[in-house]
């Protein structure tokens, strides 16, 4: 009987087949945005930052923050996507793994453009259940995200910006989520709904690197506040406060790693 294949062993170390990109390339803090066009935003805030890869949704580059190398990464939509972006980034050498990205709220009191840090993940998606039972929680580094709250809160103080901390569902179906489902979500008390932090958190646990997530706030499904056919102008400004929230985060930590 031939040798059962091992897709990660195989591949770890080596140039990764869809984000075509090889050790050595990124840093070990790697930022997780959904949108390719938000990898050129987060650009702008590093230093010496270079366009590494471009392939498929992938899009990635790597430059410097306060002297602490940082990379960027879109990973598409869904936990599919995130899951293949994370497994790959990890074997090449990353050891936390920070989506920054957009989300519609259900409790009533959050706004367009607030921000929300994820304390766990509701697993309403099928990725995870290729690693793990469906009772085994999605949870993600408790010092990183506990890092990440703190900072976040203290930057957004002096502004008196929104800054919200509590569960999320991750789900599949944008289109699927019915009036009934959400009604039950609400129930649950889940603060919002994504499409791909419950897969990051559960490969994290089972690969031994950091995880976390912060999500600007594009709509409230409670409240009906969604723009769907216009530039959503609040969420493009709390793009640029979570990029520049989670790499002051990045540098904090790196420094109190090293302390």
């Amino acid at each position: 009987m031939s040798e059962i294949l091992n897709k990660s062993e195989i591949t770890k170390g080596q140039k990764q087949y869809h984000i075509a990109l090889s050790p050595g390339e990124i840093g070990e803090y790697v930022l997780l945005p959904g949108d390719p066009a938000r990898s050129d935003i987060v650009a702008t805030y590093l230093d010496d930052a270079k366009l590494m890869a471009n392939n498929r949704e992938h899009r990635t580059f790597t430059g410097y923050y306060k002297g602490v190398k940082v990379s960027v990464t879109s990973t598409g939509m869904g936990c599919p996507s995130a899951a293949i972006a994370a497994e790959e980034l990890i074997n090449i050498g990353a050891k936390a793994l920070i989506r920054i990205g957009s989300s519609a709220a259900l409790d009533p009191n959050i706004r367009i453009g607030d921000l929300m840090i994820s304390r766990a993940a509701m697993k309403n998606e099928g990725t995870s259940r290729f690693y793990v039972p469906d009772a085994f929680p999605a949870v993600p580094d408790l010092e990183l995200t506990w890092a990440l709250i703190e900072t976040a809160r203290e930057m957004c103080k002096p502004t008196g910006e929104a800054v919200y901390v509590g569960i999320n569902s991750s789900d599949d179906a944008f289109y699927g989520e019915t009036p009934e489902f959400l009604d039950q979500l609400r129930k649950y008390k889940i603060m919002n709904i994504e499409m791909e932090s419950s897969a990051l958190y559960t490969i994290g646990h089972l690969r031994g690197v950091r995880t976390a997530c912060i999500c600007g706030t594009s709509g409230n499904l409670t409240n009906q506040e969604v723009i769907y056919t216009e530039k959503n102008v609040k969420l493009a400004e709390a793009w640029e406060r979570e990029i520049r929230i989670v790499l002051e985060t990045i540098y904090r930590f790196e420094q109190r790693k090293n302390a």
